[in-house]
């Protein structure tokens, strides 16, 4: 009787280890690098459509083991996106004329369960009649959304990143308050950051910033929202 279980018991082992050999493996996907439209560019190429309309080709290089990518493609003006799928690595985009986007680009493959995610370049397209470009929206730095953070003797630090196709940022409006449509809470901050920032204990806060040019354009960021401990 303990001979027959025995061999009952190394037949299980045995078929489970042989399964085990045959598992497939899941490839590792690699991350996509994007090209072309460049980081911060005033983008001129593609084909005109009309006085509102382009297309633009958005180009990336090829990742390991991906099978298709989604492009991912930000009206930075209005907040606006759209989401396509395609299996090279080039996409022809229509887009408004005279508007900053920023766009970014995942692998896929139905085998991986990761999704690897390019960086986020910012571009304006072209039209016509513009002499001076309005600046990006400014990128948020800390604190993010939706992050909880420590103030040190009750005070925090609010930080960005400002970019200008024209190089010709002049200064800041920062906003925060306690409720979804912040105040005012600074103007004409000159660095990308503020330090100092009273706050209270466990509440909610919104902040946003705004971006101004030597030609008075000016462009603004999402809303953040972040809450102290």
């Amino acid at each position: 009787m303990k001979q027959r279980i025995f061999i009952i018991l190394s037949i299980v082992i045995l078929a489970a280890c042989g399964s085990k050999k045959n598992d497939p493996i899941a490839p590792t996907l690699g991350k996509p690098v994007l090209l072309t439209p460049a980081q911060n560019e005033v983008c001129t190429q593609g084909s005109v459509i009309s006085a509102s309309q382009s297309t633009v080709t958005l180009k990336w290089s090829a990742a390991a083991n991906a099978t298709s990518y989604e492009v991912n493609i930000k009206n930075l003006s209005d907040g606006t996106s759209a989401t396509q799928t395609t299996a090279n690595t080039q996409f022809d985009a229509t887009l408004k004329r005279n508007t900053p986007y920023s766009w970014w680009v995942t692998s896929k493959a139905a085998s991986s369960t990761t999704t690897p995610q390019s960086d986020t370049w910012k571009f304006y397209n072209s039209g016509p009649s513009v002499v001076n470009y309005a600046p990006f929206p400014a990128e948020i730095l800390a604190p993010t959304m939706n992050q909880v953070i420590k103030a040190t003797n009750g005070k925090i630090t609010l930080s960005w990143n400002g970019s200008d196709v024209d190089n010709d940022i002049v200064n800041y409006d920062v906003y925060l308050s306690d409720s979804a449509s912040p105040i005012l809470l600074q103007a004409k901050v000159s660095d990308s950051n503020l330090k100092d920032v009273a706050v209270s204990a466990a509440k909610t806060y919104y902040w946003k910033v705004v971006t101004r040019d030597s030609n008075g354009n000016t462009s603004v960021s999402d809303i953040y929202q972040f809450t102290t401990n």
